[in-house]
């Protein structure tokens, strides 16, 4: 349906780029700027400005972006809905995933293997990055379907519930805080290890926090870590306090490496909910990795 000239303006719009659009396409430079020279020949108007070393969508180019994303989105429903009138397990389709660190290492790995057996001939691409990137990733059409951590709910967005998890403070079985329990005023001087700013862990902490009046301002962070597993793998190695979502580190507990750490009155429980953009809930392969996936929990 959508000519491959479009396909190389929407790969133009989304990087700002000729250079990374070619890249992505694995095609000339030149060849891209000759698709796009010929669409505004065709809709007689430009569609990029070009200021320097970088280029802007015009008015016109916005417009047919934004028309383009709607028709991909026909276009991809429309292939799936065809895929499956004779037989439901012969759906095909490409199915752009984004989830939040937390659902994307600990909980989707074997739902993903047993739903690629399920729907064989379905592709699967998994965005893994923190909640806040993940929803805009689902605003920018990045991906069709999002999981995260959500504190505030967008108007634009849907959302349904998928599961709740623990975040829970934890150290080094060497460190000297193992073993013991905190009052709040002992934990607001104990040096902290937490996530970067944007994380579901770290906003689920804040949260939590907020509620017994302890403010950003009163922790003793000592240090911020992009990623669970980096996260995780400095509290092994240093004597710190962090916080950790439960399913990531159950090895390390059982193994006694990592030890929870009870803080008097904290305790800190998340939602986590599947995101779509408002007008596509109707996705068939969307319904049906949610269906199959809330099957799993």
């Amino acid at each position: 349906m959508i000519s491959f000239a479009h396909r190389v303006f929407m790969e133009v719009a989304a990087n700002l780029s000729f250079s990374k659009a070619a890249q992505v396409l694995f095609v000339t430079q030149p060849a891209i700027s000759k698709h796009v020279k010929a669409l505004e020949d065709q809709y007689k108007v430009a569609l990029f400005e070009r200021k320097g070393n970088s280029i802007l969508l015009t008015e016109a180019g916005s417009k047919l972006n934004e028309y383009l994303l709607q028709a991909t989105e026909i276009e991809r429903k429309l292939d799936y809905d065809l895929s499956i009138l004779s037989n439901a397990s012969n759906a095909a389709g490409h199915l752009r995933l984004g989830a939040s660190t937390t659902i994307a290492l600990y909980i989707l790995p074997s739902i993903l293997s047993g739903f690629q057996r399920e729907y064989a001939s379905v592709g699967v691409q998994l965005v893994n990055r923190n909640s806040e990137y993940i929803l805009n990733a689902l605003l920018n059409h990045e991906v069709d379907l999002g999981i995260i951590e959500a504190d505030s709910k967008l108007t634009t967005v849907s959302y349904k519930p998928f599961m709740s998890d623990e975040v829970i403070p934890v150290c080094s079985a060497k460190s000297p805080l193992a073993g013991k329990s905190l009052t709040l005023k002992q934990f607001v001087k104990t040096p902290l290890a937490v996530r970067e700013r944007g994380s579901g862990t770290l906003t689920s902490l804040l949260r939590a926090l907020s509620a017994l009046n302890i403010k950003p301002a009163d922790l003793s962070v000592k240090i911020r870590l992009g990623g669970t597993e980096a996260l995780k793998n400095f509290l092994l190695a240093d004597q710190c306090l962090g916080f950790m979502p439960k399913p990531s580190i159950i090895r390390e507990l059982n193994e006694g490496d990592l030890v929870e750490v009870p803080i008097e009155g904290l305790k800190i429980t998340r939602d986590f909910f599947f995101i779509r953009r408002k007008g596509t809930e109707d996705y068939g392969l969307t319904m049906n990795f949610i269906n199959y996936a809330s099957s799993k929990i």
